[in-house]
């Protein structure tokens, strides 16, 4: 177990393994206050200030994790529209060592989504104390039907600047993602008029062909929703959306590492044919995520958990119930992806994608002060928040 002394302003973090994640260090020590000081020689001598000493006893230090699509989680859903429901959500994956995070709305009749906006929009002014809310991620309403997996059609809309400025005035200028279908009619220029105003496009619940998707790129495209679900498959005389993804430099692909979602051996092709600073790690995490089999839902459908896995009732995917520390455990143990490479795309990389990386996503100087420390066998030991610990193994239900 940690060993924790608190009752100073600073810091240090000793003992532990540092990823950092570019570089993984060894017998030194990891200074913070409000923000990360310093990585120093690991002799607690040599720093004549008064500290309080958090213990790691061999475990791994790593920054906290990002993650970019989150629906829900303990029972709670974004959509709820209610602060204690968004704050459940936070909650519960700060716990599993997500410190920021993308509440992700879904495609919903408009009222649902601006009731949805507006309580976000509360919650990240007041704060939810525990997982940061870095902005929001709108997963639609600008979908193709033929990918809609588990959203209802009749609440998909055509891409509208109009329709979507009233979505970022209501809350302020939070949204920070959208999930668009490439191919609908009005999505190329759609995609533009959010990379001009610095709002990042995903490729997602999309039929688009390669060239499509390729036109997207051109004008602001950046990212890959959940690669492989819900989606055009690739095919050797048509890549497809897939096939752009994994051939083009310039997108991120976000994956869900359920084992569920998509087959082990599948990320591997993925690994092989991205870059590792180009693989995302998301949960896509819906309400049943850390609760128990049985009966859910998922924007007023019926959702049945069962093996682990999350499914409305004909049997189409609902999201998933992981959190991200399993997804690394699922990346590093079934996908023999190295720990470093697996961290990185949990924290460094989502960070990149998103253009906050100035502030979080390593272990550097001048950064926040989101650290996990993670045992030998990647189980979640402390959580560390800006600076203050929100939870401690066997500490915290």
């Amino acid at each position: 177990m940690i060993k924790v002394k608190e009752k100073f302003e600073k810091t240090a973090i000793v003992n532990g393994v540092l990823i950092t994640p570019l570089k993984v260090l060894k017998n030194k020590i990891l200074l913070i206050e409000k923000k990360i000081i310093s990585i120093e020689e690991g002799n607690l001598e040599l720093i004549k200030e008064k500290l309080n000493i958090i213990d790691a006893e061999g475990s791994y230090v790593v920054p906290g994790f990002i993650d970019l699509h989150v629906h829900g989680g303990g029972g709670a859903d974004v959509m709820d529209g209610t602060p204690g429901s968004l704050e459940k959500v936070a909650k519960i994956h700060c716990f599993s060592g997500t410190t920021s995070f993308l509440p992700t709305t879904m495609t919903m009749n408009k009222d649902k989504i601006i009731k949805s906006l507006e309580n976000i929009k509360k919650v990240f002014q007041k704060g939810t104390g525990t997982s940061e809310i870095i902005g929001i991620h709108l997963e639609g309403p600008y979908i193709n039907p033929k990918r809609k997996g588990a959203q209802k059609e009749s609440d998909i809309l055509k891409p509208s600047i109009k329709g979507f400025e009233e979505f970022n005035d209501i809350s302020e200028g939070l949204i920070k993602m959208v999930t668009i279908a490439p191919e609908i009619p009005g999505a190329i220029d759609f995609i533009k008029y959010l990379y001009k105003n610095g709002i990042y496009s995903s490729a997602g619940h999309s039929y688009a062909s390669y060239e499509q998707t390729l036109k997207a790129v051109k004008v602001g495209l950046s990212q890959i929703t959940h690669i492989f679900n819900a989606m055009k498959m690739l095919h050797h005389r048509e890549p497809g959306l897939v096939g752009a993804a994994l051939t083009t430099e310039e997108l991120y692909a976000q994956v869900i590492a359920d084992g569920f979602h998509v087959h082990p051996a599948v990320i591997k092709i993925l690994v092989k044919a991205k870059s590792l600073d180009k693989i995302i790690l998301i949960t896509d995490a819906m309400r049943a995520t850390s609760l128990g089999e049985g009966i859910t839902e998922l924007g007023g459908q019926k959702v049945v958990i069962k093996n682990s896995q999350a499914r409305l009732e004909d049997g189409t995917l609902a999201g998933s119930i992981i959190t991200m520390d399993k997804a690394i455990r699922i990346m590093v143990r079934e996908v023999s992806v190295p720990l470093k490479n697996a961290i990185q795309m949990a924290t460094l990389n989502p960070a990149k994608s998103i253009g906050i990386q100035n502030n979080k996503g390593s272990l550097e100087p001048g950064k926040d002060a989101d650290i996990v420390i993670m045992g030998g066998n990647l189980e979640i030991e402390t959580v560390i928040a800006k600076s203050k610990i929100v939870f401690r193994k066997n500490s915290f239900k």
